[in-house]
């Protein structure tokens, strides 16, 4: 994990005998495009990685558009991510308006839980740093769902996505929009 010596935390990175991760010593290691994050076993995280970065071996790849990878593999981090918010802004939607004090200590655990065993390391690492800083709030629905839509603005802006209007989460994960798109 980011910060543990005993993992890779770069492409490449020599083991203590001077080989790469996963390869004999003395091989050459693999070449991995620029920017791919490897597990600790020294290859590619498929959970840390987007299907597109492997795609971008060559010049010309990096013009065409990435095929995308079928949809019985496993997940990238771009479908995981996307899945995954759909998922906590789900249940934001459902939480409680009002939830009970075991309530707001079961919705604090699970999300405890949830960003340690979140398949891509870097990911986890980064959304429990991001909670230490800013404790699940969990009074109400609207509390919870604000922080998590707060919660998802910094991630995309860390991206380089668009933000959303958090006073709209309720209508984009709870109600439906109010142009009626979604009855």
């Amino acid at each position: 994990m980011a910060g543990d010596s005993t993992g890779p935390q770069t492409p490449n990175a020599p083991g203590a005998d001077g080989a790469t991760a996963g390869t004999a010593a003395g091989a050459p290691p693999p070449k991995y495009p620029k920017g791919v994050i490897l597990g600790k076993d020294g290859k590619p995280c498929r959970a840390c990685n987007s299907f597109a970065s492997f795609t971008t071996q060559s010049k010309s790849a990096l013009k065409a558009a990435a095929p995308a990878p079928a949809k019985d593999c496993p997940p990238d981090v771009e479908v995981l991510g996307r899945s995954t918010w759909t998922l906590l802004h789900s249940i934001a939607a459902t939480y409680p308006p009002t939830p009970t004090p075991k309530e707001q200590s079961d919705i604090k655990s699970f999300m405890r839980l949830f960003s340690k065993l979140y398949p891509c390391w870097v990911c986890a690492e980064d959304f429990q740093a991001y909670m230490q800083k800013r404790e699940v709030k969990a009074g109400s629905r609207d509390e919870f769902g604000n922080w998590l839509c707060e919660a998802h603005n910094e991630v995309n802006r860390k991206l380089g996505k668009p933000t959303f209007d958090c006073r709209k989460w309720e209508e984009r994960w709870r109600t439906g929009w109010k142009d009626g798109s979604c009855d």
